[in-house]
């Protein structure tokens, strides 16, 4: 059984919570100050195995580096914090634990971005395709573009598509997520959408991840966990 410590615990925490037994996970306790005035590097939690983080993006470098200290692993699922993963690989390199990054943990998604790669790796060198990528969430969501989408970009550059990649985004209602990806020609437009129809599969992507990485050491992505690389 995996003692999971959910950080956070919004709509995606609560989601893990009612989860959890399906992937023989237990929920050990939980981080958020409307729960428990308890932190992250409180003893309370001693004995959790994987630490499911989907708080907020400033709060990810104040709680990785507590529970990596405390020989927790982690599962991050918020993101927002791109610009600080470095300093966050030193900081779990050195204490010799594991962690899951992913801006997104549908399995549907990981699969979608190999398939994005693929297709931008065949169409580099069609100089006539131009490429777009869209983006929807629901309007509490505060980044933008999305993790998703980022990853997605830096997917089809690193396929070899060295054209710019035009980026947008829509912030409106309940949308669980919608990714859409184009390669635009003179005669013709080739679109790949993965559409999120819950965020269920967010949840069941995190908690594979967390059996996943119980135990090991060093840095994963949901491609790790898939087998995908």
């Amino acid at each position: 059984m995996t003692k999971i410590l959910l950080v956070g615990y919004g709509r995606m925490g609560k989601l893990v919570e009612s989860l959890a037994g399906e992937y023989g996970c237990e929920i050990a306790g939980i981080v958020d100050p409307l729960v428990s005035a308890d932190g992250v590097d409180s003893d309370r939690w001693t004995g959790a195995d994987v630490a499911v983080d989907f708080s907020s993006p400033d709060a990810v470098m104040t709680n990785v580096p507590a529970l990596v200290r405390r020989r927790v692993n982690v599962v991050v699922g918020t993101t927002g914090w791109g610009s600080q993963e470095s300093e966050l690989r030193r900081i779990v390199g050195d204490a010799g634990t594991g962690i899951v990054a992913a801006p997104n943990f549908s399995t549907g998604v990981v699969i979608f971005e190999a398939v994005v790669a693929e297709a931008a790796r065949l169409l580099a060198p069609q100089a006539e395709f131009s490429a777009f990528l869209h983006e929807a969430h629901h309007h509490a969501k505060k980044d933008a573009p999305s993790g998703t989408a980022l990853a997605l970009k830096r997917a089809m550059e690193q396929a070899g598509f060295s054209r710019p990649i035009d980026v947008s985004s829509t912030r409106a209602g309940y949308i669980p997520g919608v990714h859409t990806v184009g390669f635009d020609g003179p005669a013709e437009t080739l679109t790949l959408t993965h559409t999120a129809r819950d965020r269920t599969a967010f949840a069941r992507g995190a908690l594979a991840a967390a059996q996943w990485v119980k135990g090991r050491q060093g840095w994963y992505t949901m491609r790790d966990v898939l087998g995908l690389t």
